[in-house]
């Protein structure tokens, strides 16, 4: 039996999510597709536009076999810590053959070749990093930098280690290596825009085009048409009806609780949050009375030394209570305790079976039987993961004005 694995966000699935799906299919002639798709946060520091079961349906609408949910602690983590976490669970499945991503390249033995040398760190290679982050550059620039001063043949073609799909495969491949899997790494070469282009394309735009239409508080009856032709046409209602029922959601509708969050504890410093720095601990300190949004405290925070991107999910870390500690409790736990089952189609009964006989790790399809299915370490992650969806169902429930849903009680996507 082949079974492919897809890591995603889908936020939201659109029509280049359905054509990797279908072309990963293709080319690994997989007889299942699982997708471990990121839970109601995001990798760049966000919460997702749409919550994680809407998402899930969209993915098993087309193509998908199985959706399980990525721990909030990997999925709104470092590209590292977000793939080791993705390949981990992958693994501990016991039944997957190839993993699949996206790429925006077909280049795949360079970035076998990165990230060999990355995984084993020679001696000259971890002194170039160190000089390079003396220097004052930051920790993808200045790796970059290592990789291409230690392996010139690298340089040729230098560009594919600056594009986000490549540099997500080469941590994918990286984790891989870390855990001396089996598991085949496929790349799919990326269509239509690129990751970051905000515009509409014809038919393939990116996420981010398409959140930016989702965003928009003027014209929105207009807009939302606007992406009809960019999304699978069944996924299209689910967009209409999240539109009418006001349930999108976006960094700033967290303004006021991280706001809370942050003045509540400034004395204390933000140190012991995940990713939290001194520096930026000092910087959020400093800059807390000139608070106004989520997003513009992230643009006021930013520096040569550190992006955006890792601002932002230096506040969510904060807002969602992610500590350092609890990582590396994780870690020593080997990073992912169970599965969790968002949904799955009911054609795919025998994957089901397949990974209940072979997974090292618990396969959670109730939340509510946790406490008998799980050893305390995999409950406690769980319990976590519970808390930080209440959150992000709090604010959607303000805004969607509707009851707030809980995680024990809402239904698996059955299709």
């Amino acid at each position: 039996m082949k079974i492919n694995t897809i890591v995603a966000e889908y936020n939201p699935f659109h029509n280049g999510h359905a054509y990797h799906i279908a072309e990963a299919a293709q080319k690994t002639g997989a007889d299942y597709t699982i997708v471990i798709m990121s839970g109601n946060y995001v990798q760049r520091g966000a919460p997702a536009v749409l919550d994680k079961f809407t998402r899930a349906r969209m993915a098993l609408q087309n193509g998908a076999d199985l959706c399980l949910e990525l721990p909030t602690y990997y999925a709104a983590s470092s590209a590292e810590y977000f793939a080791t976490g993705a390949v981990t669970l992958a693994e501990k499945l016991g039944v997957v053959t190839h993993l699949c991503f996206g790429t925006e390249c077909d280049d795949l033995e360079y970035l076998k070749q990165a990230s060999r040398i990355l995984v084993d760190e020679p001696e000259e290679f971890c002194k170039l990093l160190a000089e390079n982050l003396r220097e004052g550059l930051s920790f993808p620039m200045a790796r970059q930098k290592a990789l291409l001063d230690y392996s010139p043949d690298l340089r040729e073609k230098a560009d594919i280690l600056e594009c986000p799909n490549n540099i997500l495969g080469l941590e994918y491949i990286k984790a891989l290596y870390r855990r001396n899997s089996n598991i085949e790494p496929i790349s799919i070469p990326r269509i239509g825009k690129d990751y970051l282009d905000e515009s509409l394309d014809e038919t393939y735009s990116s996420a981010r085009a398409l959140r930016k239409v989702l965003g928009c508080t003027d014209d929105t009856d207009s807009r939302i048409a606007l992406i009809e032709n960019q999304v699978p046409e069944n996924v299209y209602p689910l967009l209409q009806q999240a539109h009418e029922n006001n349930e999108f959601l976006f960094s700033n509708d967290f303004s006021t609780v991280l706001h809370y969050k942050l003045l509540n504890e400034q004395s204390m410093g933000f140190e012991d949050y995940l990713d939290v720095s001194y520096e930026l601990s000092g910087r959020i300190q400093n800059h807390l009375y000139e608070f106004q949004d989520y997003e513009q405290f992230c643009d006021l925070l930013n520096s040569k030394d550190m992006t955006y991107t890792r601002i932002s999910r230096c506040l969510l870390h904060i807002l969602l209570d992610m500590k350092k500690y609890q990582m590396t409790d994780y870690q020593a736990h080997d990073y992912v305790s169970y599965a969790r089952i968002l949904g799955f189609r009911k054609e795919s009964t025998p994957l089901l079976s397949a990974i209940t006989q072979n997974a090292s790790i618990p396969l959670l399809s109730k939340p509510a039987d946790a406490k008998t299915v799980l050893d305390a370490n995999a409950y406690a992650m769980l319990m976590d993961e519970v808390r930080m969806s209440d959150i992000y169902q709090s604010i959607l429930s303000q805004k969607s004005q509707k009851k707030m849903a809980h995680e024990f009680r809402t239904p698996l996507v059955i299709l």
